[in-house]
């Protein structure tokens, strides 16, 4: 499994929420062991969503977008389902925790 880097943004905050269906915004850093802990866990249950967007974006000091969503830790992953926050995951830990947020933004519609 080729675990892919967090870009820089390249999209407003007006921008995501513009996207439709169900989306999945990752928030975090390249050098970040937090991040890098729970990739295995995410990577797992994202192929398990094939139908969930999965936007991973640098976040740091400064970033615009992670601000607009008052990110503070990392990794970060706001669900997103037509534009709107459904919930969202703080330095998730547990397959457990991630699956449920995967099918609690599948089912939201």
């Amino acid at each position: 499994m080729t675990v892919q880097p967090y870009r820089p943004e390249t999209l407003t905050r007006a921008e995501l929420d513009a996207l439709p269906g169900c989306i999945v915004v990752e928030f975090g850093a390249n050098g970040c062991g937090h991040c890098a802990a729970a990739q295995p866990v995410i990577e797992r249950v994202l192929a398990e969503y094939p139908q969930v967007r999965h936007i991973k974006i640098e976040d740091g000091s400064g970033r615009r977008l992670g601000r607009s969503f008052k990110v503070k830790l990392w990794p970060t992953l706001v669900l997103m389902r037509d534009g709107l926050e459904v919930l969202r995951l703080v330095r998730p830990t547990g397959a457990s925790q991630v699956e449920e947020a995967f099918e609690t933004l599948v089912q939201e519609g």
